[in-house]
């Protein structure tokens, strides 16, 4: 990694964790595909929402192995 990279993960490290999800946040949609249209506000709010049950533990979790094994026998 360069020290450019490595200075600014350093920076990132050093935010409050709301500011850090919102960087991360920026950085995952700076990987979209350029042509796919942005999230509406509606949808944004829906995964903010969605994240937060997670981060209060309000869901319960499943392993993405697990459900895609169960998903593909169901059509099998």
């Amino acid at each position: 990694m360069s020290t450019t990279a490595e200075k600014v993960v350093a920076e990132a490290l050093r935010l409050p964790a709301p500011l850090r999800a919102f960087v991360a946040e920026k950085l995952i949609e700076s990987l979209d595909a350029p042509d796919s249209p942005p999230l509406s506000a509606k949808w944004r709010k829906e995964v903010r929402r969605r994240c937060a049950e997670v981060d209060r533990g309000a869901v319960k979790l499943r392993d993405a192995d697990d459900v895609f094994a169960k998903a593909y026998a169901s059509l099998a």
